[in-house]
């Protein structure tokens, strides 16, 4: 029998991360306030895990500047959305076979 906790994605194990990808997911990108919103964290806080998943090739940032504010948008990468569909389906495997 295949192990699915081998299909487990060891950058998503954080509740956070999971979040931002859920969100990214659905979204084709997300602000930054957006997601300390939606998510209840700290500016810190959050960008520390949005530049883990930037390292690590999962997402992309894009700044720029609206009207004279600045604006950091997220949005997954092709590659980050295959490891996130891959990270959920061991999830679910893992559930409906224990």
């Amino acid at each position: 029998m295949k192990n699915p906790i081998a299909n487990l994605q060891k950058v998503f194990e954080s509740r956070i991360r999971l979040g931002i990808m859920s969100a990214l997911m659905v979204n084709d990108t997300v602000d930054f306030n957006a997601l300390k919103e939606l998510l209840g964290l700290t500016d810190g806080n959050l960008a520390s895990h949005l530049k883990a998943l930037e390292l690590r090739k999962i997402i992309v940032v894009s700044k720029q500047f609206i009207g004279r504010k600045p604006s950091t948008t997220y949005m997954a990468t092709v590659n980050g959305r295959s490891l996130f569909q891959q990270h959920l389906a061991a999830l679910e495997e893992l559930i409906s076979n224990h």
